[in-house]
């Protein structure tokens, strides 16, 4: 990493963003895993999850503010200490992480990284005085707001994964032990310099803990287990009674009072949120609207609550009716594809809510909409439009569907055989192939030359995954042997008529290929198989590509322009003809299944849990120069070569926080700066390129871009 040197301590103020080059359009606001919530008020309020995920609402989650403290991160636990001070707990790819905001979440400033391990939960019973826990029984502690933690010895090595303060001296924290499932609670009395194990009366796994006064508290856990202490933990009793009627495989991961009788439990295993106002004699399941599990639940005021599950659900009537914050399906998309511009086509996984896995777009994205017509609860695997009204879709259950009305309705195709089909692919209006498995170790390639209306099968010897075909004769599939499960490429010279092996031996399965033109192609698979040809296939090279995801759709725009997304939402990129590869970072850690482009720069991508993310600058990263109302600042000269000045038109009195960071948003170089309104800085040891500079002042942020000559 490059490092810039600091001549003058003059100071600047600038803040530079680097914004995902991916953006969500279903569902929405977005479809990372949310781990925790927290409000300040009853209309302000954080998220925090997977992917560095950090959203914010000020209208009570009519509308929400995206931001990404790090693709790396997962962040736990989310609190706040006053409308402006609030702190996420989680953990990096190498550690633990705290991330601390003061101008109510506008900025995340990390505070706290430690190697080897990981925070799952965090809770300040003051403004100064702070709790992490986590891994192994760490717990970790503030007295200065986050400027300086120390660890705290717990006296366990059990996983602490919720904590909770009545006082100022005496917390808890809760967890189990995983290897043996055993539930954990901890207690101290002087402000977390010693802890004592209490006796939790269970082997269940605990998930949450919540006290409504210093000596009644509750903690709830897996299997329906409630447990419920009234003498400030020194016994607890297993709730019984109260959960009597329950299913006992529920698994209870958050729960919250808003007084001495009322509370909730969300259960994170089955679609029910449970209320309870007589301090847990009973608890009663509420109504939601949703068959999914929820995550966590807070409750600002007695009434207002809100609830994680796929989605965020509200209620304004103490939990009696629910109204879900989030649009779109929440479902598994296995294929995209856009006939024009701007009508494009989704298909996947089928639920109890969502019958029909069939959502379109007529507006580039902007919009999806799920159709009420279409096959119903059929695991759709691919999908291929010969015009903006005529579609075709296929299933993993052997079905073959076809639209002549833009998917206002769907016919179904009788292929003659019963099957797996993976990839469907037309080269004109009445030209089109299908393959896949039937039942058994066989391959089928199917061949229709009307329209659907008639297949004719063919048998092969491998199980097929994806179809291309660079001209009318000329077509390749993609799949592996069954028998040893290495990948494998067919070919054809005489659209289908005969097929033979183009490629084989690779190691692991093939899941997707492309051809940019008649010689050159690309076929991806298991665990960063890549190979290329040249040739027409006639040879194939392995690709280096830097990873071991499991690749699961390949797209070139041109010769040197290509895409492949994968399991753990990878997306990587070439611009030289996969020469080298890079990330282009999606934005999310969902497993992603197909992308596809509509021209140089527009392209989508789509996944599980209904995702569906849009590019619509190639996957290059958004720079935007975003000005605060004050302080004004001006970097010259840009571009640059060596030495550039920052100056303000505010003299600032407060601690200014430079961050500069590569087009890509990795840090190069942080400083803090006083009482200053111009500094100068040697940037002359930074390749040429773009970088982005962030500068944070008491008056405000303000977003530049800086240009290396």
């Amino acid at each position: 990493m490059k490092k810039i040197s600091f001549f003058l301590f003059c100071f600047c103020s600038i803040s530079v963003l680097a914004f995902s080059q991916w953006k969500w359009q279903n569902p929405l606001p977005q479809g990372n895993a949310i781990n925790s919530l927290f409000f300040t008020d009853s209309n302000t309020g954080y998220i925090v999850g997977d992917a560095g995920t950090i959203l914010k609402t000020t209208d009570g989650g009519s509308t929400w503010v995206t931001y990404s403290s790090g693709p790396d991160y997962s962040l736990g636990s989310v609190f706040f200490t006053d409308a402006n001070t609030g702190y996420a707990a989680g953990l990096t790819p190498t550690g633990s992480l705290i991330l601390k905001t003061d101008d109510s979440g506008t900025t995340w400033v990390p505070v706290y990284n430690q190697v080897g391990t990981s925070l799952y939960s965090i809770y300040f019973p003051d403004f100064n005085t702070g709790y992490a826990v986590g891994y192994s029984g760490v717990i970790v502690k503030t007295s200065n707001a986050g400027s300086t933690w120390i660890t705290v010895a717990s006296g366990i090595t059990t996983e602490l994964v919720s904590v909770f303060f009545t006082d100022a001296n005496t917390g808890f924290a809760v967890g189990y032990n995983g290897n043996i499932g055993r539930g954990t609670i901890v207690k101290t009395i002087n402000g977390g310099v010693t802890w004592d194990t209490l006796p939790s009366g269970t082997t269940k796994p605990l998930k949450s803990v919540f006290f409504t006064d210093p000596n009644t508290g509750y903690v709830v856990g897996d299997v329906g287990t409630i447990l419920k202490t009234i003498n400030a933990g020194t016994t607890w009793t297993l709730d019984t009674n109260g959960i009597g009627h329950l299913n006992m495989f529920d698994d209870f991961s958050s729960i919250f009072f808003t007084d001495s009788n009322t509370g909730y439990i969300a259960d994170v295993s089955d679609n029910f949120i449970f209320k309870t106002t007589n301090a847990g004699g009973t608890w009663n399941p509420l109504p939601n609207g949703t068959n999914n599990g929820f995550s966590c639940i807070f409750f600002p005021d007695a009434n207002t609550g809100y609830a994680q599950s796929f989605g965020i659900l509200k209620t304004t009537n103490a939990g009696v009716s629910w109204t879900a914050l989030y649009k779109g399906t929440i479902e598994t998309l296995n294929a995209v594809s856009f006939p024009s511009s701007t009508i494009g086509y989704a298909v996947g996984i089928p639920s109890i809510d969502q019958p029909r896995g069939i959502v379109k777009t007529i507006d580039g994205g902007a919009n999806w909409t799920l159709l009420s017509s279409g096959p119903q609860y059929e695991w759709l695997t691919s999908v291929f439009f010969t015009d903006v009204n005529t579609g075709y879709v296929i299933s993993f259950g052997g079905g073959i569907y076809k639209t002549i009305n833009g998917g206002g309705s769907w016919t179904t195709l009788q292929s003659g055989q019963t099957g797996s089909f993976k990839s469907v692919f037309f080269t004109d209006a009445n030209t089109g192939y299908i393959v896949g498995q039937v039942y058994g170790d066989s391959g089928i390639i199917l061949k229709t030359t009307d329209s659907g209306v008639t297949w004719i099968p063919k048998t092969v010897n491998f199980l097929l995954n994806s179809v291309y075909f660079p001209d009318p004769s000329t077509g390749y599939a993609a799949g592996y042997d069954p028998g040893n499960g290495d990948g494998a490429i067919l070919k054809t010279t005489d659209g289908g008529a005969s097929w033979n092996v183009s490629f084989s031996g690779a190691s692991w399965p093939f899941n997707s290929l492309y051809f940019t033109d008649d010689d050159v192609g690309y076929a991806v698979g298991d665990l960063g198989t890549m190979v290329k040809t040249v040739n027409g296939g006639s040879t194939w090279t392995t690709v280096s590509n830097g990873t071991m995801d499991d690749f699961y759709s390949v797209y070139f725009l041109n010769v040197d322009k290509g895409y492949v997304v994968a399991w753990e939402g990878d997306i990587i990129k070439t611009l030289d003809g996969g020469l080298n590869w890079i990330n282009d970072s999606s934005g999310t850690w969902n497993p992603l299944y197909s992308v596809f482009f509509t021209d140089s720069t527009t392209g989508y991508v789509v996944g599980a849990g209904g995702t569906i993310l849009k590019t619509g600058n190639g996957g290059s990263v958004f720079i935007e120069d975003h000005q605060a109302t004050k302080p004004k600042f001006n970097i010259q000269p840009n571009p640059a070569t060596d030495i550039i000045t920052i100056s303000s038109e505010i003299i600032s009195k407060e601690e200014i926080d430079i961050t500069i960071l590569t087009i890509n948003g990795e840090q190069i170089l942080r400083g803090k700066f006083y009482d200053k309104n111009q500094i100068e800085l040697n940037v002359s040891t930074l390749a040429k390129g773009i970088y982005l500079v962030k500068i944070q002042a008491t008056e405000g942020v303000e977003v530049k871009k800086l240009i290396i000559d």
